[in-house]
């Protein structure tokens, strides 16, 4: 997820986390990111998150699931990760047939009803078709509702379904979302905004309802993809970064971590945490994992693919992903120690796995999230603790 998606060659606009109460975000969030180019760890626990667009799932008879089915699936799987003390739930924005979720802020809502400590967010909202006085005000109701547990990760979406949906044009994908996230930050500060630009009717002294009860207002991150501009756009905001890594190894996006912090010095404040989405699926051993979420990640990818123009993905390339890339697939050892290592080289403070990657049954993914929130994220948390994970 960058400002965009989870496909490979873009990214997304990413999420945050938190153990116990709101997320940390923006210029005055509490637990700050490490400082340092290369630090070994973050100075606290990292917190461990998942990730999912609602994926069109197969169903017990082999069939494709309703949306409506997915959507209640979802709902389901937050729930388990909440009981199993997994951090943060992020659900993403996509107006297309394989995806359930083009309204996540609503399925946030029941999942809050349902839940007591996770963390609810997006992964991503598409600000560029959206209007930022509308998402502010949804999200400080999710925010009302599950007492204080909301959070957005703003993005401009790499797929673009959604502007000639709602009546953008395409030309203005860039220059849409940068205005409307420099509208979407004052509207942070919950007072009077005094705001004008070419794609959004002025504001003069305007106040926007409900009001939240925290301080710095709707809890934000900017899912990044890798780009030295977008990196720099989080840092100007205050909005803290989400990298989507979805391809590749992880360690070539360590100049965006020290470029983010390097900002930061630069510019003053407070540190703000950093983020890192990528793809994954936990089973009880290596072979199995992979064995189950290929053919899933195949056909997921190459349906994207035959989109973008990009050929057919192989097991080879799948498996080159698994050993050393951005697929976190296997057993609960071996995914704790590829997301500790991850979290050591970057200096992360967050991490969230998209668990739910193409048509993979629901029983399967309900697997995925039991062995993640109680042998993944502890093994995490005690590599990290230790000699980390080598």
């Amino acid at each position: 997820m960058s400002e965009t998606s989870t496909t490979p060659g873009d990214g997304r606009d990413g999420s945050g986390p938190v153990s116990t109460g709101p997320a940390t975000s923006g210029p005055a969030a509490s637990g700050p990111a490490t400082s340092g180019p290369n630090d070994a760890a973050p100075a606290h626990p990292v917190h461990l998150g998942l990730d999912t667009f609602g994926d069109v799932t197969l169903a017990p008879d082999g069939g494709r699931s309703s949306h409506a089915q997915v959507i209640r699936d979802v709902v389901e799987q937050a729930v388990l990760a909440d009981g199993l003390g997994v951090d943060a739930i992020t659900l993403g924005e996509h107006h297309r047939d394989d995806f359930a979720l083009s309204s996540p802020e609503i399925a946030l809502a029941a999942i809050a009803g349902r839940t007591k400590r996770i963390l609810l967010g997006t992964g991503v909202t598409v600000l560029s078709s959206d209007d930022p006085v509308r998402v502010y005000e949804r999200f400080a109701t999710l925010d009302a509702v599950s007492s204080g547990r909301a959070e957005v990760i703003l993005g401009r979406g790499s797929f673009t379904e959604s502007f000639p949906l709602f009546g953008y044009d395409l030309a203005d994908y860039d220059a849409l979302f940068s205005e409307k996230l420099e509208l979407f930050a004052r509207l942070r500060g919950e007072g009077p905004v005094t705001w004008s630009g070419r794609h959004r009717s002025p504001l003069v002294e305007q106040e926007v309802f409900p009001k939240t009860e925290r301080p710095g207002g709707v809890g934000a991150w900017i899912g990044v993809g890798g780009s030295p501009q977008s990196v720099l756009r989080s840092v100007r905001v205050g909005i803290p970064m989400m990298l989507a890594i979805i391809g590749g190894a992880p360690a070539r996006f360590l100049p965006f971590a020290n470029l983010y912090r390097q900002a930061q010095e630069e510019l003053g404040g407070a540190p703000m945490p950093l983020g890192v989405h990528s793809p994954g699926h936990v089973a009880a051993s290596d072979a199995r994992a992979r064995d189950e979420l290929w053919p899933h990640f195949a056909a997921n990818r190459n349906r994207i693919g035959a989109d973008r123009g990009w050929p057919e993905t192989t097991r080879a390339e799948f498996e080159q992903e698994a050993d050393a890339g951005s697929l976190y697939v296997g057993s609960p050892e071996t995914v704790a120690r590829r997301i500790a290592e991850t979290v050591a080289t970057l200096g992360a403070d967050r991490f969230d796995l998209k668990y739910a990657n193409g048509t993979m049954p629901h029983a399967q993914l309900m697997e995925s999230i039991g062995l993640y929130g109680a042998e993944v994220i502890p093994r995490v948390r005690e590599l990290l603790a230790g000699a980390g994970p080598a």
